[in-house]
């Protein structure tokens, strides 16, 4: 059973930078598009990248040129590095392939405060 475990979320200020980290587990990884994925507080799931196993990315607008969605298929990871973070940034993010979901991880979360 493939599983996702993110991590890396923790309390930044604004404008700061983190970097998530997806472990996948138990599967082909290299063959699929991840993508990263943000639930704000009282909001609805939302895809803010993907990166597809060639490597090709795509973005939400809220976050380009802020966001960098990466992988390492060596180790089964998908990253997604977060500059000049903002308020609303804020929310627990979540990875998961594409277009067929695996079950959801746990996520992991981000709070964006002064």
């Amino acid at each position: 059973q493939v599983q996702l475990v993110e991590s890396g979320g923790e309390l930044v200020q604004p404008g700061g930078s983190l970097r998530l980290s997806c472990a996948v587990s138990g599967s082909a990884f290299s063959n699929y598009i991840m993508a990263w994925f943000r639930q704000g507080p009282g909001k609805q799931r939302d895809m803010v990248a993907s990166i597809s196993s060639g490597g090709s990315t795509n973005y939400a607008e809220s976050v380009k040129g802020r966001f960098t969605i990466s992988r390492d298929n060596a180790k089964d990871t998908v990253y997604l590095q977060m500059n000049s973070l903002k308020l609303e940034d804020t929310g627990v993010y979540y990875c998961n392939r594409l277009p067929r979901f695996l079950s959801w991880g746990q996520g992991t979360q981000v709070t964006v405060s002064s």
